[in-house]
């Protein structure tokens, strides 16, 4: 993206970053937030989180049973933010926490090191889903588990018209697409997605399809 595309890249991946947390608040409240609580009953010991964004997941994983947490977000600007609710939270969190310049598709961790990995609102936006989901296989631990709550495909009208906006929807939102049939892939790639149930997005619309639970390695 050169020259004057890259500084409006920029100047939206700011914007985007500054009006995140005003933009899911509604859905936080209707139910979304009481999600990620759910999920954070499973996360323990070494716990990765792919696409931290600006850390709307901190709140629910600072608890005991969790020895290290990295918090892994490609966007400086939501990183940023990310950084300035670690230190907020420092005295409630994991003595070993830390936020990582990274992707989805390159985590800098071994192979089989991760005991939970966390994804909420990540596996839409990754630019490869197959090449994400065999890392995040990679680096999980042979007894360990993905916590994922993931928007997604739906069927029927809803379906057709996720892919009539998809385009544009993908501008807006950085890169996330509607039309992922993202169990297909996790079950491709090496998970058992029998205890992620089928859910809907607070308030979603034409983007509430979505899955809710826990895959496991097999």
């Amino acid at each position: 993206m050169p020259g004057p595309l890259a500084a409006i890249g920029r100047t939206y991946d700011h914007l985007f970053a500054r009006v995140y947390d005003r933009v899911l608040a509604g859905p936080e409240r209707a139910g979304l937030g009481r999600a990620r609580e759910g999920l954070r009953a499973g996360a323990y010991g070494r716990v990765l989180e792919i696409g931290a964004g600006t850390g709307a997941n901190l709140a629910h994983l600072a608890r005991t049973g969790i020895v290290s947490l990295s918090l892994v977000e490609p966007a400086a600007p939501m990183r940023a933010r990310l950084a300035h609710r670690v230190a907020a939270l420092r005295d409630h969190l994991p003595e070993e926490t830390h936020v990582v310049d990274g992707s989805a598709a390159a985590l800098p961790v071994a192979d089989g090191t991760v005991d939970t990995l966390v994804s909420t609102l990540v596996l839409c936006s990754v630019p490869d889903l197959d090449e994400a989901v065999r890392e995040l296989r990679r680096v999980l631990a042979p007894d360990g588990h993905l916590l994922l709550l993931e928007h997604v495909a739906g069927t029927g009208r809803t379906r057709r018209l996720q892919g009539m906006i998809d385009p544009g929807w993908r501008v807006v939102a950085r890169g996330c697409r509607l039309v992922r049939d993202t169990r297909a892939a996790l079950e491709s790639g090496g998970f058992d997605t029998s205890e992620v149930a089928d859910w809907r997005m607070p308030g979603g619309g034409v983007t509430g399809p979505a899955l809710l639970g826990t895959a496991r390695p097999r």
